[in-house]
């Protein structure tokens, strides 16, 4: 390939040849012939340079163009087509050297639309509707229709013609309107909006003028009928492109209007489709095979009885375009209450979902990708976001009822329903995806909305959008970035907007009730089972009232939530609840956008604050734990290892590496973890069983129980580590605190304690009184910081299993431990040491426990005659003394017939008389060794499931009465909102046959444990 020659590199230079490519193919070969001097007369051909001064300008001008060859091939075509209609006359060329208005139009135009080239090229004297006007200004580009210039002698004439050139006229007309409309959005002169806003207007006039020849046409004597146009579609909402189907619905005012109403309709679609743009009626009522025309009366039957939601949609943008005006004013009022309705249908919101899917379905794969209006994460996702969004909130809200998607976005920003980063994201991307729809369009004036895939054709359109090349990025990767950017940002928009559960909950809630009146909402109220409307009424006034915007976020939320909050026992509470939390979180900003924006938040949060006291209490106190509920996996039990981890390090940061360890900031540190950790398990807890809201993995009790081990496991090992830095340090001295009953069991519920034993082994050659003496301060410092005042959930810690009880020293060595068992040990401290763990501090020292006590509760001989009447005669003796007064034995939850107690001690006296030949009964856990001694045949299979239903649902029951009330109890009420609650938060519905049901499994486990205990 030869090099190219110094003219060639100095045009290379302004660009020529570099992205449409020359005659030639080589840089500059073709733009030398146009622009020398039997061309346009700009370039030297012998020094290589412009001819003066003003040619260099305008060739400077001409390399700024999008695509600068296109650009001067389509100047060059212009001058030539002058030249032979008006050879004597001024020149286009002369005009753009003094003309710098008309050179940075014109020129942007010829560079980024080959279309309205050729136009210019065919009617060589239009584009003078570019030159700058007499005050300086740049000519108006707002849309109207310019009549052509009158003959000489003719009086001008004050709109497009009414005759036999009517429509070529209007033709010209409306190329010089959109010419100029074009100019002004390639230079900067008008903003995205004002040209749409332009290209609507144009429109109308263009409608206005092709129904007025439609109406002159009609044959003598035929009354003008009454008919009205309705622009619909990005036409109805003054958003149009360059290029679209204008969407329109006739409406006649009387059967008498409807032959020639069809007349002046059909000759108009035909007039505007060869002066600009198809006319589509498609949106009219049976589309296509209905009427072109239909009366007033026949199109309210027909939404009255047939309309389906996407036709509710479509009329969001209904607006007045021409004809009868008034009549189309009267369609519209008539026709908003069935759309602001229309939301409440039970399919509405499936539907809109529908329609966009099948959108996308609809296009070619190869397309998909590339598809800038209808393809995933294009101007369509943003437009059905916001128009189901209008449909729901703007049955109350009529700052919502307009008919543009940008104005309708920045009303639901402004309301509420929309957050403000999301609408700006939604405006940047909706901003975008026009501007390059525009782009693609002006160039061949055609309908596109297909990104090209050729490079030069991307070329092209990254520099019509005004993206340059830098050494770090080209023009084509900088736009294709952008466009990634703002797609993948609307594709997630749309989906959250969209698929919003929140939204579907608001349809749900007839309009009547979403407006909160102070009137409907206190009959609302006494409907709902409010115990006391009045003081709910103060609430709800308290949180919706005024105009802020969290205001009338809450006046969106609370319609849906009141529901939620009736479904439970105690509704008011549950509304006192949530006012509580939102006192406490209303000037934060994240707080009510995730309730409206956090998927199930909203209604899982309705959901927690209505069943569970327990839970409410712990939100109120840590309102930042809300967050919880928005992610599925943050409602998962923690890993053991990942607390033990977290609490420890919280603990140490302020009794490690310190000059002065403050062991009670430690704690508190410490307490701050668990309560979130407490937040995490009751609401997870609570909606386990709630369908819809419930988390992707529910908990049982048996998961709850665990993670409330480890949990309590955590705060222990925190806590020792606190309380080991508070005490003056003793080189080797060997610690570790040992679970017992449900913390050694890994079967903790809310209110439990946690058992412990403490044991230590002194350092080599301190004296053990020393060493006691050091062991028995960091028990004590441990206790005391757990049980300082709190008001959090406390965690006793209680060590009354230890040998001796309460009588006996608080912490033994081993060795102790040892010469204890070995010589005075009874056969209910062998059946405690059934859950004896290890679970905090020297775990080699927990296990040496381990190993000691395991012979002593796994003997190997099994029990003596005497021990197992001993063991029976200690728990009729416990059933009989330790059941509080006046507790109803058949529903006591932990003492009761068939409950906790009951399945723990048959199971305990299994281990404790086959454990030492049967190792699967070797562990802490009830249901583990109840199903290891059913099988080893211990147990016949129908009571272990008898024993194991008794168990768990007593152990459901007692979480849930700690849910439900707040507070600990084991006394499952026979009536009442206790036990509705109760109810409730266990998925079921009635309370007396959940009454009958735990009634009837706590016999079949009470019968089954007494068989265990008399074998």
């Amino acid at each position: 390939m030869s090099r190219p020659t110094s003219a060639q590199a100095r045009l290379a230079r302004y660009g020529f040849g570099v992205t449409g490519g020359g005659a030639t193919g080589r840089p500059g070969t073709a733009a030398a012939e146009l622009l020398g001097p039997d061309g346009l007369g700009l370039w030297n051909p012998t020094t290589h340079e412009p001819t003066d001064g003003a040619a260099a300008e305008l060739l400077a001008a001409l390399s700024r163009a999008a695509d600068p060859d296109l650009a001067l091939r389509q100047l060059h075509r212009l001058v030539e087509s002058e030249r032979r209609t008006a050879p004597d006359g001024p020149g286009v060329v002369d005009a753009l050297h003094v003309d710098q208005g008309l050179r940075r139009r014109l020129i942007a135009v010829l560079g980024a639309s080959s279309a309205l080239g050729d136009h210019l090229v065919a009617n060589p004297d239009q584009w003078n509707v570019l030159v700058t006007e007499p005050d300086g200004l740049a000519p108006p580009a707002d849309g109207r229709l310019d009549p052509d210039p009158p003959p000489a002698g003719d009086a001008p004439a004050s709109g497009p013609a009414v005759g036999k050139a009517a429509v070529p006229g209007l033709r010209r007309a409306y190329r010089r309107a959109l010419l100029r409309i074009a100019a002004a959005d390639l230079t900067g002169g008008r903003g995205l909006e004002q040209t749409m806003a332009a290209l609507s207007e144009l429109a109308d006039a263009t409608l206005a003028a092709a129904y007025r020849i439609a109406v002159a046409e009609l044959p003598a004597g035929t009354d003008e009928p009454r008919l009205a146009v309705v622009a619909m579609g990005k036409s109805g909402g003054c958003e149009l492109n360059y290029v679209s189907d204008v969407d329109v619905i006739f409406v006649a005012a009387e059967d008498d209007d409807l032959p020639a109403a069809t007349t002046v309709a059909t000759r108009l679609i035909h007039i505007c489709g060869l002066v600009a743009w198809p006319v589509d009626a498609a949106l009219r009522p049976e589309g296509s095979r209905g009427p072109l025309v239909r009366t007033l009366a026949s199109h309210l039957a027909y939404y009255h009885r047939w309309a389906r939601t996407w036709e509710f949609q479509a009329l969001l943008k209904a607006r007045p375009a021409t004809g009868d005006t008034e009549l189309a004013k009267a369609w519209i009022d008539q026709l908003a209450p069935l759309v602001w309705h229309a939301a409440e249908r039970p399919e509405a919101v499936t539907d809109v979902r529908a329609m966009r899917r099948k959108i996308i379905d609809n296009i070619p794969p190869r397309e998909l990708e590339r598809e800038i209006k209808r393809g995933p994460g294009g101007l369509r996702d943003i437009e059905f976001a916001v128009q189901l969004l209008q449909l729901v909130h703007g049955r109350v809200d009529e700052s919502l009822r307009v008919t543009g998607t940008l104005p309708a976005l920045r009303a639901l920003v402004a309301g509420g329903y929309v957050g403000r980063a999301d609408g700006e994201a939604l405006l940047r991307g909706y901003r975008f995806l026009r501007s390059v729809e525009h782009r693609l369009q002006l160039q061949g004036l055609r309908r596109t909305h297909t990104v090209p895939d050729d490079p030069a054709a991307l070329r092209w359109l990254a520099h019509a959008l005004g993206y340059v090349a830098n050494p770090a990025t080209g023009a084509v990767e900088a736009f294709r970035a952008d466009w990634i950017t703002h797609a993948t940002e609307v594709r997630r928009l749309h989906a959250k907007l969209l698929y919003r559960p929140l939204l579907e909950a608001v349809a749900r809630v007839p309009a009547d009730e979403l407006r909160m009146t102070p009137e409907s909402a206190r009959q609302r109220l006494e409907v709902l089972g409010f115990a006391d409307p009045a003081r709910a009424l103060k609430h709800i006034e308290a949180l919706t009232g005024g105009v802020t915007r969290t205001a009338a976020i809450q006046r969106t939320l609370l319609p849906v939530l009141l529901p939620e909050f009736a479904d439970a026992p105690e509704p008011d509470r549950g509304l006192l609840s949530y006012r509580q939390v939102s006192d406490k979180l209303g000037g934060t900003p994240w707080y009510l956008r995730l309730l409206r924006d956090g998927g199930p938040v909203a209604g899982r949060l309705a959901r927690v604050l209505g069943l569970s006291r327990y839970a409410a209490d712990l939100l109120a106190r840590d309102p930042e734990a809300l967050r919880l509920l928005a992610d599925d996996a943050e409602l998962t039990p923690r890993p053991a290892d990942t607390l033990r981890d977290g609490f420890t390090a919280a603990a140490s940061r302020h009794v490690t590496g310190t000059e002065k360890p403050d062991p009670v900031q430690a704690i508190t540190a410490v307490r701050a973890l668990r309560r979130r950790e407490l937040v995490r398990l009751a609401c997870a807890d609570v909606l386990s069983r709630t369908g819809p809201l419930a988390p992707e993995q529910p908990v049982d009790v048996t998961g709850i129980g665990v993670a409330l081990t480890d949990v309590a496991e955590a705060t222990l090992a925190a806590a020792l580590r606190a309380a080991l830095a508070a005490q003056p340090p003793m080189p080797g001295l060997r610690f570790a605190v040992i679970g017992m009953g449900r913390l050694g069991g890994y079967e903790m519920s809310y209110p439990s304690d946690a058992d412990v034993l403490f044991v230590y082994q002194p350092p080599p050659g301190v004296p053990d009184d020393r060493a006691s003496a050091a062991a028995r301060a960091v028990a004590e410092e441990l206790r005391r910081l757990l049980a300082m005042p709190a008001p959090d959930p406390p965690l006793g810690v209680d060590a009354d299993l230890r040998p001796e009880g309460r009588q006996g020293p608080l912490v033994r060595s081993l060795a102790a431990y040892a010469q204890y068992y070995a010589r005075w040990s009874k056969v209910w401290e062998a059946q405690a040491l059934l859950r004896a763990r290890f679970v905090a501090g020297d775990a080699d020292l927990g296990a040496r426990f381990a190993e000691l006590v395991d012979p002593i509760r796994y003997p190997a001989a099994g029990l003596t005659r005497e021990q197992v009447t001993e063991i029976r005669r200690i728990k009729a003796r416990v059933e009989s003394e330790r059941l509080p007064r006046g507790a109803d034995p058949a529903t006591h939850t932990k003492l009761g017939r068939g409950g906790l107690a009951d399945v723990e001690w048959a199971v305990q006296l299994l281990q404790l008389r086959h454990g030492g030949r049967i190792e699967g009964l070797r562990g802490t856990r009830t249901l583990d060794a109840l199903t290891a001694a059913r099988d080893a045949d211990l147990v016949d299979p129908a009571d272990a499931a008898a024993m194991a239903a008794g168990w768990t649902c007593a152990a459901q029951v007692r979480n849930a009465l700690t849910l439900v009330r707040g507070r600990p109890s084991d006394q499952l009420p026979r009536h009442g909102a206790e036990l509705a609650g109760v109810v409730r938060l266990l998925g079921g519905d009635d309370p007396g046959e959940f009454l009958d049901d735990y009634l009837r499994t706590a016999r079949r486990s009470r019968a089954a444990v007494q068989r265990v205990l008399d074998a």
